[in-house]
Order: structure tokens, then C-alpha cells, then sequence
């Protein structure tokens, strides 16, 4: 299996960028603001 170092890093590019895109839809989905505002506020909770 000889594959060329292009390639390769051309599918590792395309690889990164669709994790980088994934990433992204996740943190803006409408249901995860309610999460990351009480994530937020954490540090100022007093027990």
C-alpha cells in the first residue's frame, strides 16, 4: 500500500476541518445555551 504523503495530508486537512465543523454544530445547537450559561455561572455558586 504505497499512498503519497499528499494525500495523506490532504485527508488529514479534510479529516481536521470536518471535526473543526462538528465541533462547531454542536456548541451552536439552540439546546446547549441553557447548559453552557449554568456551566458559566458555576464559578459563582456559593454553596
Amino acid at each position: 500500500m504505497n499512498i503519497e504523503i499528499n494525500v495523506l495530508r490532504s485527508i488529514v486537512t479534510v479529516a481536521a476541518f470536518a471535526s473543526f465543523v462538528a465541533i462547531l454544530v454542536w456548541a451552536y445547537l439552540p439546546g446547549r445555551q441553557k447548559q453552557f450559561d449554568e456551566a458559566a455561572r458555576l464559578p459563582f455558586k456559593s454553596e
